[in-house]
């Protein structure tokens, strides 16, 4: 697969537009439409200056409006990747990959600016969580777009926050400051595999939100994704049995069909954030 037409196609079926020369004559959106995340990673050790040099990288993302309220902690210790993953088993890539990072949330910086200025912190509700969980959001995007780009691949990790009290406890996260996601991170030991995603007239819309036909779409796209990426296991057999046409949606829908994380938002109020 060498055109972004082709990848694009691939990706989104046959209503993926034909990119503009603007789009396809760059190198990055090619990078950017092949991406796929890595699991398998070979033993080969990373660079410590190689990953600093992707945080700041990272750093360099858009933040709203300017406050910077994400924080990454780089995990070099053995000792402390153990107890991490002891806190998350079932996730190998925790200590498995050459390199793991958490990559946090910090309201907290922008309350010391206030404290410090004497000025008072009045936005005390939940724009001030969206806005410190986007942040750290968009700076996880461009470090995996510029690990990615030199040759590294990367698997998010966001089991981190099953357990994300000790987790917290663990890195010593203050009060509004909490994880959001784990990254595994190493040179990939397979060629890995690119997803195909839903059809881009179900997730983008002009002038108005409309998803009349979103089912008929999300079907067809179950159809399309079990004929190139099956799913290999269907999951809670146990409660919902075995179907044979078992697709994205069928998965999805299994996935969120016990409990899971129910004790986020009380962790989140404990960290002083008003979810009001």
């Amino acid at each position: 697969m060498t055109k972004i037409d082709d990848a694009l196609a691939y990706r989104f079926g046959d209503a993926a537009p034909s990119a503009p020369e603007v789009v396809s004559a760059s190198p990055f959106t090619l990078l950017l439409a092949t991406r796929r995340s890595h699991r398998q990673f070979k033993p080969d050790k990373i660079d410590p200056l190689l990953v600093r040099s992707l945080c700041a990288l990272a750093l360099c993302s858009p933040s709203k409006s300017d406050l910077q309220q994400r924080d990454i902690i780089v995990i070099e210790d053995a000792a402390q990747r153990d107890r991490l993953k002891k806190l998350i088993p079932g996730n190998q890539w925790i200590t498995d990959a050459p390199a793991f990072l958490v990559f946090c949330a910090n309201n907290r910086r922008h309350r010391q600016l206030h404290e410090w200025r004497g000025i008072p912190f009045v936005n005390d509700h939940l724009d001030a969580f969206f806005n410190a969980s986007l942040d750290a959001g968009i700076a996880l995007s461009a470090f995996v777009l510029a690990a990615e780009a030199v040759g590294l691949g990367c698997c998010p990790v966001s089991a981190i926050r099953n357990e994300a009290e000790k987790v917290s406890e663990l890195l010593a996260l203050p009060d509004h400051v909490f994880p959001v996601a784990g990254l595994g991170l190493g040179w990939p030991s397979d060629d890995g595999a690119i997803s195909p995603r839903l059809p881009l007239e179900v997730t983008i819309h002009t002038d108005c939100f409309d998803d009349a036909n979103s089912r008929e779409s999300i079907e067809a796209y179950d159809r399309r994704r079990a004929e190139h990426q099956p799913i290999a296991r269907q999951k809670f057999v146990e409660d919902f049995g075995e179907v044979e046409a078992y697709g994205w949606s069928e998965d999805k829908a299994r996935q969120y069909s016990r409990p899971e994380r129910a004790h986020f938002g009380g962790f989140i109020r404990a960290k002083g954030f008003d979810l009001t």
